[in-house]
């Protein structure tokens, strides 16, 4: 049984570690850059409104197993991933679209479900369950883009696409900016 249960930013770095061995799971990273998403997932935790949910087996063998997580907090002016969006999403498609997306927006960070427990629903509940009752406008992410699981589940959730082809400074990788208005409700 699934349970999800949320956590705040000093549970989510007391349990860093389990984080990263869903992570790690999930999106097999090359070894180098696990040491760097691990410091950059411990800054998330201090930004503002920081809201993070585990979805744990609570009748696994070795006991209450971690098999998903995701965390979101509000972006603003001065984090990294707020001010390279919002200055891309203003070169294309202008300040008042992207002010609309991006200036009282909840950034879903990370969501990570285990690859022995995806195709469930996890990762939908998740999403679901942390965005309820948030005070933002909107809802933001990034995801590779490609036509993954991920990214099926977000359009299938209302997400549309605000960038795509998009390539952060110093990568390599093309994602896709999404969004959607909040509050999230079954499309």
């Amino acid at each position: 049984m699934i349970e999800f249960r949320g956590a705040g930013p000093d549970e989510f770095a007391e349990r860093l570690d389990t984080v990263m061995d869903v992570y790690t799971a999930a999106m097999r990273p090359l070894a180098d850059l696990v040491a760097g998403r691990r410091a950059i997932m411990r800054n998330h935790a201090a930004y503002p409104f920081f809201q993070c949910y585990f979805a744990e087996r609570r009748d696994a063998p070795e006991g209450v197993r971690v098999v998903g997580f995701a965390y979101g907090f509000r972006g603003a002016p001065g984090q990294w991933w707020h001010d390279v969006v919002h200055r891309s999403l203003a070169e294309r498609a202008g300040p008042d679209a992207a002010d609309a997306w991006l200036g009282h927006a909840f950034e879903l960070a990370e969501i990570h479900v285990h690859p022995d427990y995806q195709h469930k629903g996890i990762g939908r509940a998740m999403i679901t369950t942390l965005c309820a009752g948030r005070p933002e406008r909107t809802a933001v992410l990034s995801t590779h883009d490609q036509p993954t699981t991920a990214r099926h589940l977000y359009a299938a959730m209302g997400f549309m696409d605000l960038l795509t082809r998009f390539i952060f400074p110093g990568g390599y990788e093309e994602y896709a900016i999404v969004g959607r208005r909040l509050p999230l409700t079954p499309s």
